[in-house]
């Protein structure tokens, strides 16, 4: 069991790293960033994986 929050709502996710939610959608979209959703709507994303696109995002520039 994890001692660590991994699940964040999309705007706090976003928050957190600076972000437009639009970028972080489309990572969900892409299948980068786990997600969990209720119909089509994503209610929480993986926040390991957003950390690792931000950083990508980060060594690209």
């Amino acid at each position: 069991m994890s001692l660590v929050k991994t699940w964040y709502t999309t705007e706090t996710a976003a928050d957190k790293f600076g972000i437009k939610m639009a970028t972080l959608m489309a990572w969900v979209e892409e299948g980068l960033v786990r997600a969990e959703k209720e119909g089509d709507k994503v209610l929480r994303v993986n926040i390991d994986d957003v950390r690792i696109e931000v950083e990508t995002m980060v060594n690209r520039a």
